[in-house]
């Protein structure tokens, strides 16, 4: 059994690791709050504008989206990976990662092994993953969490786009966390480039609205799919912030819990070590006390 100084020792440091985790709690649910109010408000804005944009082009054909519109054969990827500058937010990060390394081997083996498969990162910890392999690393995006607006997202979408359009790439994908809740984050692999044309169901084409257009539907499309695209990275950015936030308020409410459970246990311990040496201290006199007698 341990020493008392030792397990003294070890519940100091539980505790102020306790003291930690609580602080790292509030401050993530305050900041979940502002985070999930934010991406809260945007989402029915992105999928009016999506809707809008899938109401036109199904009266198009496939040319009139331009060239984010045009369907190459596939033998350039590039995966936006969206995660966070800091950990401590349980298996958020590793999820991102373990998505992107099976999208490598399964859709894109081939490719992968050729060198044609690059990963653009926006977050620290996808881009200190990735880095290690120059052949798929394709740079990062980190300090676009200083200050997340949809400028900077913006800015970030016209570079894809134009990448695109020249050929660097033949398709765009974007695998993030989706927010639920505090408590639940799904990751999503959404193919940013090309514009998908969007399924022509019977059921949907009778519900087609009816829209008056000026000037005309193909400027119209030409003009909202590059909104529409931007949209698309904002978004996500803004379910990746507020999904971060809450996987951290939930691994240090964990952690919190865990360590009270422990500081039991040491207590326990404790006490059980001071008994014992009360006990071995009381024999000592004892025996002292009948060597003397006899």
């Amino acid at each position: 059994m341990a020493n008392l100084k030792e397990v003294r020792n070890r519940i100091t440091s539980v505790i102020s690791t306790q003291q930690i985790t609580k602080a790292m709690k509030m401050v993530s649910a305050a900041k979940l709050r502002r985070a999930q109010d934010a991406i809260i408000q945007m989402r029915p804005y992105a999928a009016k504008i999506r809707e809008i944009m899938e109401n036109i082009s199904s009266t198009l054909d496939s040319s009139s989206g331009g060239s984010f519109a045009a369907v190459r054969p596939v033998k350039k990827v590039l995966i936006v990976a969206i995660n966070s500058n800091r950990g401590l937010c349980g298996g958020f990060n590793a999820n991102v990662v373990r998505t992107i390394n099976r999208l490598m081997r399964e859709n894109y083996a081939a490719l992968a092994k050729e060198g044609n498969v690059k990963v653009l990162c926006i977050g620290k910890k996808a881009s200190d993953f990735f880095s290690k392999n120059a052949t798929v690393y394709a740079g990062n995006h980190n300090d676009i969490y200083n200050h997340l607006n949809f400028a900077d997202a913006s800015v970030i979408a016209e570079k894809l786009m134009k990448e695109f359009s020249e050929g660097a790439y033949d398709k765009i994908e974007i695998v993030y966390n989706q927010f639920k809740n505090a408590a639940v984050q799904y990751v999503q692999v959404e193919q940013l480039l090309p514009i998908t044309p969007p399924a022509r169901k019977e059921e949907k084409q009778k519900h087609t609205n009816d829209y008056i257009f000026e000037p005309n539907k193909e400027e119209l499309v030409l003009q909202l799919i590059p909104k529409t695209i931007k949209i698309q990275l904002y978004k996500a950015l803004l379910d990746s912030n507020a999904s971060e936030h809450g996987a951290r308020m939930t691994a240090m409410n964990k952690a919190t819990d865990n360590a009270a459970d422990l500081l039991k246990d040491l207590r326990i311990n404790y006490n059980k070590a001071r008994q014992a040496a009360i006990t071995g201290e009381i024999l000592e006199i004892v025996a002292g006390a009948e060597a003397l007698n006899g």
